[in-house]
């Protein structure tokens, strides 16, 4: 294939402290800056001791300045899947002392097996349960 997914843009309406946000949520790495974008990679992407084909590395996000903030619900979000060593549960606290919050899109709590929350700027995300 001669095509991939390279990245996922977000728009916010403070680049530096969204990237930031996402950064520690994730552990991943700032690779460029600049005052209206930032990029993010997963730590693998800038190991030297990893060679990882282009076509084979994931993409990465990249944050970029708008000047509206957000009116309505993402029609398109991340989905986290923590580790079944740590769980959902400590995965979600620590996601909220980092500033996420538990929000309502319409899921029904006892039907879903993940929580909806959102980040400083309000777009949302699901924390599923523990997989591989």
């Amino acid at each position: 294939m001669s095509i991939r997914w390279y990245s996922v843009v977000v728009d916010c309406r403070d680049v530096a402290a969204q990237s930031r946000w996402w950064a520690s949520a994730l552990d991943w790495r700032v690779v460029y800056e600049s005052a209206d974008e930032v990029v993010l990679v997963p730590p693998h992407a800038v190991d030297p001791a990893r060679d990882i084909p282009p076509l084979e590395r994931g993409p990465g996000l990249i944050f970029v300045p708008v000047p509206e903030g957000k009116t309505v619900k993402n029609r398109l979000h991340i989905d986290l899947a923590p580790s079944p060593d740590t769980g959902q549960d400590v995965e979600v606290r620590r996601l909220e002392a980092l500033g996420a919050r538990r929000v309502d899109v319409g899921q029904e709590p006892a039907d879903v097996s993940w929580v909806v929350m959102a980040d400083p700027e309000d777009n949302e995300f699901c924390v599923l349960s523990a997989r591989d």
